[in-house]
């Protein structure tokens, strides 16, 4: 199936389940209020959708009213908005709803732990999603069809996943970028502040110990090893000496656990940071792969192509631009 087009995105549907996360609900529909209030009345709208058209509680207390869903005015996606306790409120009439969207070819998305509802209808087999640090490790155990990926949103042809707090604002401006351009989205994000944008391979700020929960404490020590010396790599008999384990061990553990290699993880690990240099800071592109572990630019710069298929300085260009 191909990649859905967002540009034809217009109606959105936002359907809450109980005790649903608010900051992610709002943030996703914010984008839009602010599309039409600076001047593009008229290209986007929005339902807050349920099975029987009631209130619903979000998880600070606060009630919102809903409507029931009209069979001739059919949103683009629907994102199904989670929170606290989402197994407890993913009913099988609610998962029967979802295949029914589905089924008339509506695309599909979440919000904060809404990817719950998607993988337990089994919308979500064979796609790559994502849904908050809190809960990914329990997802994933529950639901092995279903990939799941520590980005702070997903679009994997017509599922677009979220996971929770500000994210939906990123997941938003990107969408909107694709209809109306990214000066049109900077100029939202502008108005709530929002200095930068996120895409969707910036990964969720999740402590270590959770993204890591269901690993042997070992692994988490050679994580925090890594993250601790991304100026200074060390090699691996150097992590695996300070973790005590062999370095078959900690290739095994890797592979296991991260599908990847020690030395393959510690290299994204410091790329990812010289991105977020080269994104958020002016500091020269020597200084910062020097500080990222990197030899010389010429190391870097391949690394950075390899990694992200474009080079450093052209990254820097894009971000001024």
């Amino acid at each position: 199936m191909p990649a859905t087009d967002t540009r034809a995105f217009t109606h959105f549907g936002f359907a809450p389940l109980d005790n649903f996360s608010m900051i992610a609900f709002t943030n996703a529909i914010e984008v839009l209020r602010m599309a039409m209030y600076l001047g593009h009345e008229g290209e986007y709208r929005w339902s807050v959708l349920s099975i029987d058209g009631g209130e619903v509680t979000a998880s600070n207390g606060l009630c919102i009213p809903s409507q029931r869903l009209d069979p001739d005015d059919l949103p683009d996606i629907v994102f199904v908005c989670g929170g606290i306790d989402v197994e407890a409120v993913t009913e099988a009439d609610t998962l029967a709803w979802l295949q029914g969207l589905a089924a008339r070819g509506v695309a599909l998305g979440s919000l904060c732990t809404g990817a719950h509802a998607l993988a337990a209808a089994g919308l979500l087999d064979g796609y790559r999603c994502t849904s908050h640090w809190e809960n990914a490790a329990a997802l994933a155990q529950a639901f092995p069809h279903v990939t799941f990926l520590p980005d702070l949103f997903v679009i994997d042809r017509d599922r677009f996943t979220c996971s929770g707090g500000i994210a939906p604002l990123d997941m938003m401006l990107n969408i909107v970028a694709s209809r109306l351009g990214p000066s049109a989205a900077a100029q939202i994000a502008g108005q709530f502040i929002h200095e930068h944008v996120r895409e969707h391979d910036h990964r969720q700020a999740a402590p270590l110990a959770t993204r890591l929960a269901h690993v042997q404490p070992a692994m988490r020590d050679v994580v925090q090893l890594m993250e601790a010396n991304v100026g200074e790599p060390l090699t691996l008999a150097e992590l695996a000496r300070l973790a005590g384990l062999s370095q078959r061990q900690l290739q095994r553990m890797f592979r296991q656990h991260l599908d990847t290699s020690p030395l393959r993880h510690y290299l994204e690990l410091r790329l990812r940071k010289a991105r977020e240099l080269l994104r958020q800071t002016d500091l020269p592109l020597a200084r910062i792969g020097a500080d990222c572990g990197f030899r010389s630019a010429a190391s870097f710069s391949k690394a950075y192509r390899d990694l992200y298929h474009i080079a450093p300085s052209a990254e820097r260009r894009s971000r001024q631009a």
